[in-house]
């Protein structure tokens, strides 16, 4: 069963959350109600995925996001808010969430976000506007300066590429191409190396911000 650490301050919307997480068999590990306490919590339950809202007083979203990082604690990350803005979504993003929806999304996207989360996937297309690929073009190359250059990706990865952004698993990417799904890992552990990127929402990033997407 699935692994759930749910950060929020409202008690109210952690309770909900909790309730339709379990009715669809996903176990809630752990609550906090601010960033310092999700790290303790987190620490303790190891869960599979954490579920964070963005705006909460005190330690926030996005101090949690990267303390989590600086911790190096490979957890995925899904945001979870009411705020649709791109600049924060690009904050989320950049500090390491790996998906990000607004509280108002189904019940099915919820659980089916969890999932996908907590089998190595990413929710990177809902949250892109035509907006925030501007934006990310005129921001700094998410690889770092001493990053050495992305190398030239064949059509196939960019095929692949393509639909990692959108969103897809592994799974759906295989049944897509007509390929077996350890195809399908093989041409996402080539687009990470070859845009020396450390997973596939970075990867994505550093596509956007190059021009390779979009």
């Amino acid at each position: 069963m699935t692994r759930v650490v749910v950060v929020d301050d409202h008690t109210l919307m952690r309770q909900g959350i909790r309730t339709l997480l379990e009715i669809a068999e996903i176990d809630v590990v752990g609550e906090a109600d601010d960033g310092r306490s999700a790290l303790a919590v987190v620490e303790d339950t190891t869960p599979d995925v954490v579920l964070l809202d963005l705006r909460m007083p005190g330690y926030d979203g996005l101090w949690t996001l990267r303390a989590l990082r600086d911790r190096g604690v490979d957890i995925p990350v899904l945001v979870l808010t009411t705020f649709d803005d791109d600049a924060l979504v690009l904050d989320a993003l950049r500090a390491g969430a790996r998906g990000y929806l607004l509280k108002d999304v189904t019940v099915e996207r919820l659980t089916g976000a969890v999932r996908t989360l907590a089998g190595g996937g990413t929710l990177v297309a809902p949250s892109i506007t035509s907006r925030m690929l501007r934006a990310l073009r005129t921001l700094p190359d998410s690889a770092g300066p001493d990053a050495p250059p992305a190398q030239a990706l064949t059509e196939r990865e960019l095929e692949v590429l393509r639909l990692v952004a959108e969103g897809w698993t592994n799974r759906e990417i295989s049944r897509a191409l007509c390929v077996v799904e350890g195809t399908v890992k093989n041409h996402v552990s080539a687009i990470l190396l070859k845009l020396t990127a450390r997973d596939r929402t970075n990867a994505v990033l550093r596509a956007l911000h190059m021009g390779i997407l979009g």
